[in-house]
């Protein structure tokens, strides 16, 4: 039995959606500071860029080795600076308020 090409691509969708909302072993979770509560920790699928990109496209610039190495912000994003050097609407998608739940997941 053949199943229609919309269900198929909706349960691809759905699949992708809850799998985005998770973290998993490989992930970087950045776990909130004290004081900074209401935004949930931003989780980095390191193995899905890993996937795409060599460790050359992030390391050592703008990412050390070292975990913890950068002070991530979200004004440093927005400069263009960190994630923001990909993350700007061009190389990968922009990020702003409509976009937020992509790295802030709620658990």
């Amino acid at each position: 039995m053949r199943l229609p090409a919309p269900l198929v691509l909706g349960l691809l969708l759905a699949t992708l959606a809850a799998g985005a909302a998770l973290a998993v072993e490989g992930d970087v979770v950045f776990k909130r500071k004290d004081g900074q509560a209401g935004t949930p920790p931003a989780v980095f699928p390191h193995w899905v860029h890993r996937i795409r990109y060599k460790c050359y496209a992030c390391h050592p610039t703008p990412f050390q080795m070292k975990a913890g190495a950068e002070t991530i912000t979200m004004d440093a994003i927005q400069e263009g600076k960190l994630c923001g050097a990909c993350h700007n609407g061009k190389i990968a998608w922009d990020v702003s308020f409509e976009t937020c739940n992509r790295c802030h997941v709620e658990k």
